[in-house]
């Protein structure tokens, strides 16, 4: 639920400062209103950059891989325990 709280508020803030720009006309009026598809466009590239710099950096787990690893080992004796065919390592 904070979250959600930190979007709106973030939000009402957005529109707060978009409204002023408008009402004083420190920004000219054809440009204010290209404002909110400027912030979309820059969310977007914020998105993507974001998965990219997540795709990066991806963390290699060794200790999960070799737990996984020993899950399989498991789970094929137990299937071969009833006569499961599992193929070959």
């Amino acid at each position: 639920m904070k979250h959600i709280l930190k979007i709106m508020g973030l939000l009402a803030a957005i529109s707060a400062i978009w409204i002023g720009l408008l009402e004083t006309s420190v920004v000219p009026r054809s440009y204010t209103w290209l404002l909110p598809i400027y912030l979309i466009v820059t969310l977007g590239c914020y998105g993507l950059l974001m998965v990219g710099v997540g795709l990066m950096f991806f963390p290699t787990c060794p200790q999960e891989a070799v737990l996984l690893q020993q899950d399989i080992a498991e789970a094929r004796e137990f299937l071969i325990g009833k006569a499961i065919d599992v193929g070959s390592d």
